[in-house]
């Protein structure tokens, strides 16, 4: 039986929207995070040494990393669906945008979490300007802009076409649901960008993502 070892409020969300998008039979172990440090708990280094969701087993099989699990249960067991066919504009935009939500947009999206968490984090009364002020200028010069130039690229993509990688949806949607849902939790892109929130209304509403929520538990991305 091919288990999803499954963190709260984590990208291995995705994870179980995939599995029900392509019917194979699966079960969810599940992980609390740490209520203080909102990380992984210890429990998943027995499952793979990093200790990081999300992570499947299949069998004597072990997989970690969302896009390497989203290649190899498309492969295994998605029979051509959720992949453009091979040597075609579309399976390269597949391949692009299955590797740029985590590989390009997600650092800027943990970026933007820590330095959120700065200011409110604990520390001595008389370091607290020192730490408001060092985040305002990462955020200011460098996490702001980067964002924006990023969300106006995927903004620009979806005016073209209904899907990231073309008129159908593939496995590279599901992938970069999670990066633009924690865009819209932490960047407040609500009222600039109607297509990427066409987007989310779209995956929202599909029968698969709500079976997954209901087999993975309340979801709320951390801000």
């Amino acid at each position: 039986m091919l288990t999803v070892h499954h963190l709260e409020n984590s990208r291995s969300q995705r994870i179980l929207w995939l599995l029900e998008e392509l019917g194979v039979e699966y079960e969810i172990k599940r992980y609390q995070r740490d209520k203080h440090t909102s990380l992984a708990p210890p429990e998943l280094r027995a499952v793979h040494p990093l200790g990081k969701s999300p992570v499947i087993t299949d069998g004597d099989v072990t997989v970690a990393e969302s896009g390497a699990i989203t290649e190899y249960l498309v492969a295994k067991y998605g029979a051509g669906r959720l992949i453009p066919p091979a040597d075609t504009p579309a399976r390269l935009q597949y391949t692009y945008w299955l590797h740029y939500a985590e590989g390009t947009f997600m650092p800027l999206m943990v970026m933007t979490l820590v330095f959120n968490r700065v200011e409110t984090a604990p520390m001595p009364f008389f370091i607290k300007p020192i730490a408001k002020n060092i985040a305002d200028k990462v955020r200011a010069n460098f996490i702001s802009p980067n964002v924006k130039r990023n969300l106006d690229f995927m903004e620009s993509t979806l005016a073209t076409t209904e899907w990231f990688a073309g008129p159908e949806m593939t496995a590279a949607d599901i992938l970069m649901s999670f990066p633009v849902e924690a865009a819209a939790t932490r960047s407040g892109m609500a009222s600039q960008y109607p297509k990427l929130n066409g987007f989310l209304q779209r995956i929202h509403a599909l029968p698969a993502y709500e079976r997954a929520l209901e087999r993975g538990g309340p979801y709320e991305l951390l801000s």
